[in-house]
């Protein structure tokens, strides 16, 4: 017989800071500490990220263990865009994040994360040559975004529908370039896709939409894809990062990055 009561959902309560951020005006000051912590995240980011080389994000679940098919796949994702010269670039917490990021140091590549504190503490994985924890969700967004110049998005959840629709839009509405877009995982893909099929059906997007991504079961065939859109249009095999500065103390922060 089936339980005529069924559980409610676990509800995540916001943290005090998180309430108070979102819960309208309050005074000036506090609203300048406001401003103060975020740009602190900012100027942190920047920072922490400024030597790290172009870099392809890579998306996805942050809940699939070890054992799983889709950290196997972010671990290969990672350890391909490696191959390609880029930094893998993840939220910097476990699952998927963690495989791509354990893929790309495998591989001999260089691997960084923009991890987020959450109500349950989202520590940053092992695998990671550098990383930044990010207090507000929109720093941590700007900061994975601001880099790279392909996006790879795995099977995900909320999060990751999140990131890969914001990334769609920022290209749609010309906010960025035209930077390749790959899902890994057709059959995951599937009902996404086909929403996506049923907007253009009714006229609230363009049926051209469709083109600003790949979904595709091959990990050969996304690198392909990301060599033509990223590596040859923007010229990367032959873009050279910003010099150091000394007088900002940058000279020890591009060599833990081992930049070269």
């Amino acid at each position: 017989m089936a339980d005529p009561s069924p559980k409610a959902p676990a509800v995540v309560k916001p943290s005090e800071e998180d309430r108070f951020f979102l819960e309208g005006p309050h005074s000036r000051v506090k609203e300048l500490t406001i401003l103060v912590r975020a740009l602190r995240d900012f100027i942190t980011g920047f920072r922490v990220l400024h030597f790290v080389g172009p870099c392809v994000t890579v998306f996805g679940s942050a809940r699939f263990p070890e054992t799983h098919q889709y950290y196997a796949l972010g671990r290969e994702v990672g350890a391909a865009l490696a191959g390609l010269g880029f930094t893998v670039m993840t939220g910097g917490g476990p699952g998927v994040m963690e495989a791509a990021n354990r893929g790309a140091q495998e591989a001999g590549g260089r691997s960084v994360g923009c991890n987020i504190m959450l109500a349950h503490e989202q520590s940053p994985n092992r695998y990671l040559d550098r990383y930044v924890t990010c207090h507000y969700f929109f720093v941590r967004k700007v900061l994975l975004f601001k880099y790279s110049y392909a996006f790879v998005v795995l099977p995900g959840g909320l999060g990751t529908l999140d990131e890969l629709t914001e990334a769609l839009t920022l290209i749609q509405t010309g906010k960025i370039l035209q930077f390749p877009v790959v899902l890994m995982g057709v059959q995951y893909w599937r009902l996404f896709n086909g929403l996506l099929k049923e907007m253009v059906a009714h006229g609230t997007m363009s049926a051209t939409d469709l083109d600003l991504f790949l979904a595709t079961d091959s990990v050969t065939d996304a690198m392909a894809h990301i060599e033509h859109h990223a590596v040859r249009r923007f010229g990367l095999a032959r873009r050279k990062g910003p010099p150091p500065r000394r007088w900002l103390w940058e000279d020890a922060l591009k060599e833990t990055i081992r930049l070269g």
